[in-house]
Order: C-alpha cells, then sequence, then structure tokens
C-alpha cells in the first residue's frame, strides 16, 4: 500500500517545482531545476510496491539518529526493522516509540546479520563511525553515515575503498549538498553573476548550552548502562566518563569539536556550490571562551583555508568560524564574494547583489591627485576628462538577485530521500564517500593544525596529507 505521506510529499514537490525552482523572480530560470523537480514527483507519482520497500536498522539512536530515523519514516516505502545502541534507556525509548516488537540491541553487529535489513543509518559517537561503516559494506548493507565520516584523516582512503567495492549505496549525512537553496547558489555562481570568485566566508555561531552540546545527562549513566566497555573497544582505554559519553562532540578521544560538527556543514556546503576537491592549506586556532566544562576541544575557533586555481573554479581563500557564546544568538551564513558581486547563503534562502567597478579608472577624492602642483593637476584632470566620458566613470548597476524555499521546505528530507531514490534506482547519491571525505580531511585537519599549532597541506586530488 501507498505510505500515506506520499501525496502530501507530492504536492509540496509540486510546489517548489510552481513557485522556486520555475517562477523564481530571478534572471535566471533553470530547466535543469524543472526537471529535478518533475523527476522527483515522478518518483513519488506512482505507487509504493513491495519491491520498492527498504527496510532499514538505526545504529546510535542518540539525537541525531531520532531526527534522521523520524525523517526516514516520512519517505514512502521506508519501514524501521531494528535499532542498536549502548545506551539502555534509548533501548527503551525506541521500543516506547515504535512498539515493544521491535528488534533492539547493544550490538551493531546483530543489526548487519538481520537478513531483513536493507539499509543501515550511523548515527554514532564520530569515533566509530569507520569501523562500522565498512562492517556494514561487507555485510551488504546500503549505508547512510553521519558527518563527519570518518574521525580521522587516515580512515578516508579505506572507507571510499570499501564503498567502491561494495557496489552498495554509500551516503554521507550532510543536507547541505541536497538543498534546493544550495542548488541555486550553484547555479547562480557557474552563471558568472558574481564575477570570479576570490573568497568563502562561513560562519555558524550558536549562544546555548545545548548549542554548546551540554546535553542531559540520565540519572541512571554508568558504566553498566552504557556498555562503557564496548563504547571504549575503538579508543585508548578510559575510566567510565558520563560526560565522554553523552558530552561526546567536545571531546578529542570520541568527538570532532566544532570543525567535525559545524565546519564540516560550511565546507559540504561550499564544495557543492563551487564544485571544489578541497584546499591545499588549513590553518586554525581556537579557544575556551565560556563552557569550560572539562571539554578539551574549543568553544571558539577559526579556520583559514587556500584553495588553489583548478579547472572548477579560481583561486580562493575561506575563512571558517564558529562561537558558541556569540552574541548575534546565533547564526549560519555562507558568503560567496567574487569580483562583481557576493552571494549570501542563509538556511536554504539565497540574496545575491551586485557590485560593479566602472570602466574608467579611480581619480581625484581620497587620491594622490590633489597633492600635486595646481598645474600638474589641471593638465592630468583634462587628460582624464578627454579620455573617459561621464557614462564611463560611473559604476554600472544590477538589479539584486532573491530566492526563497517555501515555507517549510526541509532539505533534511530532500537529502535522505536522495538516498533512498539511490538504493532503489541505482542512482548517483548526491554525497557519496569521495564528497564525503573530501569536506571531512579539511574539518578534521583544522583539529590537527589547531593542536600541532601549524599549517597543515593537503592534496585536494589525490586526497592526501602532503608532508
Amino acid at each position: 500500500m501507498e505510505n500515506s505521506n506520499s501525496n502530501s510529499r507530492r504536492k509540496f514537490l509540486q510546489k517548489i517545482g510552481a513557485t522556486s525552482l520555475i517562477a523564481a523572480t530571478t534572471p535566471l530560470v533553470s530547466l535543469a531545476h524543472q526537471a529535478k523537480a518533475e523527476e522527483r514527483i515522478l518518483q513519488y507519482d506512482r505507487k509504493i510496491t513491495a519491491n520498492d520497500k527498504v527496510r532499514i536498522g538505526i545504529i546510535g539512536y542518540g539525537v541525531q539518529g531520532h531526527f534522521d530515523l523520524a525523517t526516514a519514516l516520512k519517505v514512502p516505502g521506508v519501514e524501521l526493522a531494528g535499532i542498536c545502541d549502548l545506551y539502555t534507556g534509548r533501548l527503551e525509548n525506541a521500543k516506547e516509540l515504535h512498539g515493544k516488537d521491535l528488534f533492539t540491541t547493544t550490538n551493531y553487529k546483530e543489526i548487519l546479520n538481520k537478513k531483513d535489513i536493507d539499509a543501515v543509518f550511523i548515527c554514532t559517537h564520530d569515533v566509530w563511525h569507520a569501523r562500522i561503516a565498512m562492517d556494514a559494506l561487507a555485510a551488504g548493507k546500503h549505508v547512510y553515515c553521519e558527518k563527519p565520516m570518518v574521525y580521522k584523516i587516515a580512515e578516508g582512503q579505506p572507507v571510499m575503498a570499501a564503498a567502491k567495492k561494495s557496489g552498495k549505496v554509500f551516503q554521507v549525512g550532510s543536507q547541505r549538498v541536497s538543498s534546493i537553496g544550495y542548488a541555486k547558489a550553484k547555479e547562480l555562481l557557474a552563471a558568472g553573476e558574481i564575477g570570479k570568485l576570490n573568497m568563502v566566508n562561513a560562519v555558524y555561531d550558536r549562544q546555548s548550552s545545548i548549542g554548546a552540546w551540554e546535553y542531559t545527562i540520565p540519572k541512571d549513566a554508568d558504566a553498566t548502562t552504557t556498555n562503557w566497555d564496548k563504547f571504549i573497544e575503538v579508543t585508548n582505554k578510559m575510566n567510565f566518563d558520563a560526560k565522554k559519553f553523552f558530552w561526546w562532540r567536545a571531546f578529542k578521544e570520541v568527538g570532532t569539536g566544532v570543525a567535525g560538527d559545524l565546519f564540516i556543514h560550511l565546507l559540504s556546503g561550499s564544495h557543492f556550490m563551487t564544485n571544489s576537491k578541497g584546499p591545499e592549506s588549513i590553518f586554525s586556532t581556537g579557544q575556551f571562551s565560556y563552557w569550560k566544562d572539562g571539554r578539551n576541544l574549543p568553544d571558539v575557533m577559526s579556520g583559514v583555508l587556500q584553495y588553489p586555481d583548478s579547472k572548477e573554479h579560481a583561486a580562493f581563500l575561506m575563512t571558517l568560524q564558529v562561537n558558541f557564546i556569540s552574541g548575534t544568538g546565533g547564526q549560519e551564513i555562507i558568503q560567496l564574494v567574487g569580483s562583481e558581486g557576493v552571494i549570501q547563503v542563509k538556511g536554504n534562502n539565497i540574496t545575491l547583489k551586485h557590485s560593479l567597478m566602472p570602466e574608467a579608472p579611480g581619480f581625484g577624492g581620497y587620491d594622490s591627485h590633489f597633492t600635486f602642483s595646481k598645474s600638474m593637476q589641471a593638465e592630468m584632470q583634462k587628460e582624464y576628462d578627454a579620455k573617459w566620458t561621464a557614462e564611463q566613470r560611473k559604476r554600472p548597476t544590477k538589479a539584486d538577485i532573491n530566492f526563497n524555499a517555501p515555507a517549510g521546505y526541509d532539505d533534511h528530507l530532500d537529502h535522505i530521500t536522495n538516498f533512498f531514490d539511490a538504493v532503489r534506482t541505482g542512482k548517483q547519491v548526491t554525497e557519496d564517500a569521495e564528497f564525503g571525505f573530501r569536506a571531512a580531511a579539511p574539518a578534521l585537519a583544522c583539529n590537527e593544525s589547531y593542536l600541532q599549532k601549524k599549517i597543515i597541506k593537503w592534496d585536494p586530488v589525490n586526497l592526501r596529507l602532503k608532508p
């Protein structure tokens, strides 16, 4: 039977096609975008048959595991077949939400061994991503792996090789690459609307304890209820620490800090819009400004990355910023700055403002001209007036461009939908293992730069660290 979400989903996509992709109030109307919208509408215009059903297992049922599962179940034909988590309280929660008969386990390999599971979502602590991903691919499962794809740069090549060898669908969970807003920005950049790109400024700030990962720790948390001995199988031996289990992003032993959580979004989104393979040098610094709660990764961090000139884009400089005690109240903004304008990406909404140079060179005003002798000033003014018309001295103007996604649009749903479309049809996913590693490596290199206090050199073509 067709999933009850199908009709509402189809109508929503038709709305996107009608209001944003086809009739956007911009100088550029993309037929490619229109075709993409129609393709997705057709995908859900048919009934879901038994052959279309995809049964999934969730490995890691924390905050992101809950969000990913809730979104996945909105896609027609997707069914839940099992959940794994090390904390027993979350398995109890899983049965409360999805029925007492749901298969649950603290051993992820039991999920991989289930014949009725087609695909798994890996939503664990970063330190477990690579091992579970490679085991899942070897077990013949399609894989949706949360970002960052890997915990260490050295894990990237093995995961890419495993994904290629398996022949299974592998997608990394950075939803910005499936955003219709980011697709519009990509289109505008490629059309030359801001001239030659030279800088990307990317910011992801927060101002709250939850935003800074101080998640609520359950009262029964101990080494037994969290299966601590199992948890530290991939780490150095550590005594039980509830913060390292529940606030894990803040600790380098198990997480990757602001770089792996938020720089990664900025990098994956920027790489998608620019078609970039990645930077060639990475430098990062940070500090502990406010959340002095035992964490060993900074709460304020910045990075500077140099992208080389390539066939995909001109050389550009990228700045990354995360501030967990930002007086802005929190913001996520990517600015693509070119020689003739700037594209500002806020969520799924895009604004483009042009700024064009006049044809004539500057002369007068805040200039050395007035410091010359009067006779020299007069002579040079006469020559300038004879060479350049008043019109050539003016800055040309060009209309701004605004693109707003429809109210309620969800790029996370689109990203997960893309994953299931690939599972069903074999088409290319929006963020495969190579793309995921191209974003993860410079993010993780930011941590290495911060910890080692040095510039990290990276080969973006061959995806290897340089000496």
